[in-house]
């Protein structure tokens, strides 16, 4: 079953007089989405009452969660302490997750800007070895990690990076960005064959059943030569990627993956357009 959902909360959910993300479970499904990505982007700072709140709420109106862990991890960092902090962010997000019932966690890779790519793909990896280790230790293996592409030239992450990541433990699954593959490939992604090209490496490098399952952020983005600029809402049609050409390869290859927009200010709306689409294509299939 593929679920389609927004990252964080849209403005018109506060427009509309919500104040708490408790809430957003119930809206999401009056909007016909199933999926939704809390944002522990600036830190893990939910607490285990409303983690329990609001996973009780996901599952009495079928929403899928997975939460965002802190921008700010880097376990390519030069420095022993960075590694061990992104470490344990990445610890504290799973242990939010296991709170609030949620499937899966987004992070963030880390910086190669100072280091070779070579070096910070090697360190990155040892990193996530001992991470999932201990989570497994602590009880979290039910919360799958998933080593997000980043839009970004100096940043670790490209497809490849990400792949070779997953590679070390099955259970790991890529968050594929296709804003920020499109951002760093300075605009590649203009066909449903570039598209294509994009899951059979994917499934090339780590098999049919995690394709399958991918999680993906879709938005349109601009760019610059140094990769990803801005995230733009679906309505801003000069800026790429476009979805339909990802909907038709996802329904070639009869993927159910967890569809989540990170449209600018609107990602619920867009997150129900993209839904629209994909369900147009797969109706005509």
């Amino acid at each position: 079953m593929i679920r389609f959902g927004p990252s964080g909360n849209s403005e018109s959910f506060y427009d509309q007089g919500n104040k708490s993300s408790i809430q957003m479970p119930a809206w999401l499904k009056n909007m016909g989405l199933t999926a939704y990505e809390y944002q522990c982007s600036k830190g893990v700072k939910i607490s285990e009452a409303m983690a329990r709140q609001l996973g009780e709420q996901a599952r009495q109106n079928d929403i899928f969660l997975s939460i965002h862990a802190p921008y700010y991890i880097n376990m390519a960092s030069e420095e022993q302490e960075k590694r061990d902090n992104s470490r344990r962010y990445i610890l504290e997000t799973m242990r939010a997750a296991t709170w609030m019932g949620a499937k899966r966690i987004v992070i963030h890779t880390g910086s190669a800007s100072k280091v070779s790519r070579k070096w910070a793909l090697s360190t990155a990896i040892e990193v996530l070895r001992d991470t999932i280790k201990e989570a497994d230790d602590l009880g979290y293996s039910e919360v799958t990690i998933c080593p997000e592409v980043l839009g970004k030239m100096n940043q670790l992450g490209d497809l490849y990076e990400i792949l070779e990541m997953c590679k070390i433990d099955e259970r790991l699954i890529p968050t594929v960005d296709f804003g920020h593959l499109h951002a760093r490939g300075l605009g590649c992604l203009n066909s449903v064959e570039d598209f294509r090209r994009v899951l059979v490496t994917i499934e090339n490098n780590i098999g049919i059943d995690r394709l399958r399952k991918l999680h993906i952020h879709f938005s349109r983005i601009e760019f610059t030569a140094g990769g990803e600029k801005k995230h733009w809402s679906i309505s801003d049609t000069q800026y790429g990627p476009e979805f339909e050409h990802l909907a038709e390869a996802m329904v070639e290859k009869e993927m159910e993956p967890v569809v989540i927009c990170e449209s600018r200010e609107f990602m619920a709306e867009d997150a129900a357009k993209l839904k629209e689409i994909y369900e147009k294509i797969a109706g005509g299939q």
